[in-house]
This record gives C-alpha cells, structure tokens and sequence, in this order.
C-alpha cells in the first residue's frame, strides 16, 4: 500500500510539474512575442517623428471623419500598426485635423498643405465644413494648399474644393451625383422564410421598421426624406460653389445635361471635369511630386517630396503624456456618438451606463462649471436615452448648465438626451428631429413548423414560455402597442416642456418626421446654428466663465487597461505607417450593407424592446 501510495504521489507531482512547465512556457511565449513584435514595430520605422525644415504638411486622409473614435484593444491597435495593418474601418478625428492645421499656419517649419483624398471616405457635411474651414483658416497665413487625387467623391471634392490648386489624375474622373436615400427591403424574403415579424410603432413618418414590413418606401417616407436631402443637397452646392467661386447652376443634375457633356469632353470624365471647372489641372503623379518638389524641395534620398505626414506631425504637436490636472474652471465635453445601447458601451457606441457615467464625472468635478454635451447619433434604446437624460438633469440641479452642440445626426434617441439642454446648437445640415417610437421583434414558430420543429409546455401563468419559437399572442401584443404609445406621449410630453410648446405643437412636427437643421431652427427645436465652438462660448458665457479650460470628459481606465494602454501605446508612437487597402467588389459591397442592415439591428439591447431610432437618417 505504501509502494501504491508512493507512485500515486509521484504521479500527481509529474503531473503538476508538467503542468506549471506548461504554464510558464505559454507566458513566456507570449511575452517574446510581444518583444518581438515591439523590436519589429521599432525597426520597420522609416519615418522619423519629427517636422522637416521648410516642409509641407502632407495629410494623407484615411476613413471616416469622427467626433470619437470606436474603442479598440490597445494590444490589436498595436498589432496592428506593428505589422503593418489598417482598421477594417479607419477613422480620423475632427479636432486632430483641425489642430494640426491651426498649428501648421503658424508654424515656420511648414511651407505648404497637401491634401491626399484618394483614401478619404468622407463625413457629414457638418464635419467637412469644420475641417474646410480649418483649411481655409490655413491659407489666411499666405501658404498655399494643394488638392491631389486619381478619383474623387462627392466628399473628397468638398474638401478639394477649399484648395488653391486641385490637380486631378489624367486618367481620373469625378462625379457629383447629389444625395440620395435607398435602402434594402425584406418583406418578401421574411415572408419565404416564414419568420412572422411583429412591429409596433407611433408615428407617421418613422419608417426605421418599414425595411421589415413592405418592399418598397412609403409615401410618407418618400416625402420627409427628399424635403431634408434636397435641403443637404442645396447646402453641398453652396459651400462648394463658394469655395471655386462657380455659379450653382454649374452642378449638373440631368442626365441629358450630362450626357452631352460628356460628350464633348470626348467620352472622357477627367477632361469633363476640367472642361467644367472642377479642377485646376489635369497631372500626373510625377507632374505633382516635380510641381511641389520645386516648391518645398526634395527629402535626403531625393526621389520624393520634402513633407512632414500629417502622423508625424500630430505626434510632435501632442504630447505623449496627458498634461496634468490644474485648478483652473472648464467647460467639459462629453462626446455621444453612435447607436444608443443599453448597458455599458466602449467609445464611439453611447451607452446608457457608460454615457451617463462621464456626465457623472462633470457633475461631481468641482472645477467643471459647465457641460457640452457633444450629439452625433441617430438614437436607440429608449431606456437607455432616458438614463443619460436624468443624468442631463441632475446637472442642471448641480448649477451646472448644459449645452448640446448637434452633428451630423441628432435623430430620435439622440434628440431625446438633446432636449433637456440649456441650449442647443445644431449645424444646417444637423439631420434632427424623428420623435417617434417604435418596438419589434420576430417569431420563428412558422420556419420551425416547416422544418419539423414544434416548441410545446406549460406555464404558470399565461405570461410564462414567451419566446420567439411561439406565437405571440394578440393581447400581449397589445400591451407592446400601448407602451409604445405612451413613450411616444412622454417623447412629445418631454419635448414640449423643454422647448415651451403645447404635446400637440410638438406632434404635428414628431410623427417621426426627420428634419434638417436649418428648419429644425425654424421650427423651434433647436435654438441656434452653430459649430462645437459656439457651444463652448455659450457654456462658457452660462456660467459666467471669464477664464476657462475646454477638457474632454473621458472614461476612467482600470488599472489593467492603463498598463496595457501605457505599455502599448509608447510602442505604437514608433510604428511603421502603411497604405490603405480595400475591395472594390460590388458584391462585397452588398454583402457588406445586407450584414451591415442586420447588424444594426441585431445589436439593439433595450430591456423593454421599444426604441428611439432613426435608421433613415444615412446619406448616400
């Protein structure tokens, strides 16, 4: 017994051994790793972070323009740029571009701007505008501007536009083709799948669920959307024809119009373009590079133009350590940009939790006198709209005005946390409004009788067993209408306190009707037009503010996430810069909207199901 005992011991010691040999192998493989990956990080850099003598500021814009970025892994950010590669979906912050360009006029370093927008997926108009006039703010200083492009979009061109010389590709092309809204429609592929979709809503115009219950676009729909897109659509052609000091009436919006243009030009889009004013001039590659190397000069390997990239720039004009806290008063922004969600959110989503948490923060910092809230969204859960309301709310009882600066959207959800405000500034493209509710959801008892699947029990009470493989009973589905009903009396209720008019005044232009901000102005729900700027001074001037800080209100880290923030962070400052690449492919286009349509609503998490939510509100 004792020999037995001896060898059962003997095992589980090896067996242990073993086991933290494994242990301690893993950890180590992972921490060479990331060695690794740093050593390559810091050796695949041929770009030193610094700002080039008598240089031009070469901003190579990649993605979306964003007030906030989507929260990544600091580990895969770093990864990222260690190997190599770019987000699936690259963002750009506004208040970095126009930054570096208010640091760039002043700076003797700096001879010139040049805009690369071959890459550029634009923003909204109320984005855009900001960074022209960053751009036109730049050129007041007597450096010039160059806009560069093989093609460009509607959005590169609004941007190009504000250039003092906009050179397009010989073998390039551009087309302004206007603003347009249209969507895919499921009704009949629901129908062949048998899935029975159940949908409650208040609200005329709030179409956010007719995707799911028609093949086509309502009337009413049809109507609200084409008065706000010919509205963003007149404010595109100003802004621009301004810009190139062209008549509007040089945009040309008939085919026939067109079409006989073009022919002249040859059949050939970059010679259109010049032949109408566009561009500048028609260059090639080398043509620039030799035009700006007689400007700025050459680098040392003098084979490419003398530029600072507009990375390196933003590293040397930022510092890489958060400045430390001062006494002195602030005006905070609290950034709300994105769907509304339930629950905690990481950054460029709002939650109702984690949103109403930075809120929180202002309130109870004894140097925040004032608060803007910053409203990029087209709403979402109506729970979680009414949680950072409350905390809007509690704000106000702390003394400490709050003023919402609106963006491209401030639709439904994100009209509901905006109405509370002190006040409320939007830009005249603000896509505002949509005060309307709605529920949904879907059922499978049908898919699964088709396949051979039954769902059968017992319950309790007639509540119990609710679940999407059964049929919903009408008079539950009654009681899903009637709080849809009353969150849409307490949306209008709500907004009729806060913008002085009666629920009726309020209803006549809700019914989920969208609407663009300059008629929003007219209307009464906003109470002026204005950039994040203006926002600031208004709090500023709220609160009696004479001297005041402009801090963003940011989301404390743990001390796990600060470790790896820190450690991977001073590494990604040395990471090599690479060159954006994406499919062009018309199918992985429509795969990429169909799951992007499922996702946007496959993600919504509101306790209750109902939801403030403007799905309409997208340009394209």
């Amino acid at each position: 017994m004792a020999a037995k005992g001896s060898w059962t011991k003997s095992l589980f010691v090896g067996l242990w051994t073993v086991l933290n040999f494994t242990r301690k192998l893993f950890f180590n493989v992972i921490f060479i790793f990331i060695l690794v990956a740093i050593i390559i990080a810091l050796s695949a850099d041929k770009e030193p972070v610094s700002v080039r003598p008598d240089s031009a500021l070469y901003v190579n814009l990649k993605g979306r323009l964003v007030i906030e970025k989507e929260a990544v892994d600091p580990f895969e950010e770093f990864m990222q740029e260690a190997f190599g590669d770019e987000p699936e979906n690259p963002e750009m912050l506004v208040q970095d571009l126009v930054k570096a360009f208010e640091n760039a006029k002043e700076d003797k370093r700096i001879k010139a701007m040049v805009l690369d927008l071959k890459a550029f997926e634009g923003g909204g108009l109320d984005k855009l505008r900001t960074v022209a006039r960053a751009v036109d703010d730049f050129k007041t200083s007597g450096k010039p501007v160059y806009a560069i492009g093989d093609y460009y979009s509607q959005d590169q061109y609004y941007l190009a536009s504000h250039a003092d010389h906009v050179y397009l590709n010989p073998m390039g092309a551009l087309l302004l083709e206007g603003y347009g809204r249209y969507g895919l429609y499921f009704k009949d592929m629901l129908e062949k799948l048998k899935i029975t979709t159940h949908i409650f809503r208040v609200g005329t115009y709030k179409s956010a669920v007719e995707p799911f219950m028609r093949n086509d676009m309502s009337d009413a729909a049809k109507q609200a959307n084409r008065e706000w897109l010919d509205s963003y659509w007149a404010q595109y052609k100003q802004d621009v024809a301004a810009a190139r000091n062209m008549d509007e009436a040089n945009f040309d919006e008939k085919l026939d119009v067109l079409l006989d243009k073009f022919n002249e030009a040859g059949g050939d889009f970059a010679r259109y373009a010049l032949d109408n004013g566009w561009v500048d001039a028609l260059k090639t590659r080398t043509q620039v590079r030799e035009e700006l190397a007689a400007l700025v000069g050459r680098d040392d390997t003098d084979l490419t133009v003398n530029t600072t990239s507009l990375n390196a720039y933003l590293k040397v004009i930022n510092p890489p350590m958060a400045m430390p806290a001062n006494g002195m008063d602030k005006v905070a922004i609290v950034v709300a940009k994105g769907e509304i969600l339930d629950g905690e959110q990481k950054a460029g989503t709002i939650g109702g939790d984690s949103t109403a948490r930075l809120l929180r923060q202002a309130r109870m910092d004894d140097t925040v006198k004032a608060v803007v809230m910053q409203v990029d969204s087209p709403g979402g859960s109506s729970f979680a709209s009414e949680v950072i309301r409350q905390e809007v709310l509690e704000l106000q009882k702390a003394g400490k005005p709050v003023v919402v600066s609106m963006g491209t959207y401030a639709a439904s959800g994100g009209y509901w946390i905006s109405a509370p405000a002190d006040k409320i500034f939007a830009s005249p493209s603000t896509i505002t409004g949509s005060i309307g509710v709605f529920g949904m959801f879907m059922t499978f008892e049908d898919t699964l009788d088709y396949v051979g699947i039954s769902s059968d029990g017992v319950g309790s009470t007639e509540m119990a067993g609710l679940s999407a493989t059964r049929k919903l009973d009408p008079r539950f589905g009654q009681i899903i209408q009637r709080s849809v009903e009353s969150s849409y009396h307490q949306f209008i209720s709500m907004v009729g306190q806060y913008r002085d008019m009666t629920p009726q005044q309020v209803d006549d232009i809700a019914q989920g009707r969208v609407w663009i901000g300059s008629k929003a102005l007219e209307l009464g729900l906003v109470d002026e037009l204005g950039t994040l700027d203006d926002a600031v001074a208004a709090a500023g001037d709220m609160a009696e503010l004479e001297n005041y800080d402009v801090v963003y209100e940011q989301r404390q880290l743990s001390p796990q996430e600060m470790f790896w923030k820190n450690l991977f962070g001073q590494a990604m400052v040395w990471a090599a810069q690479t060159q954006f690449a994406d499919s062009n492919s018309p199918m992985m286009g429509l795969v990429k909207q169909m799951l992007s349509e499922y996702h946007s609503v496959s993600k919504m998490n509101d306790p209750m199901g109902v939801y403030v939510l403007c799905l309409q509100c997208k340009v394209h």
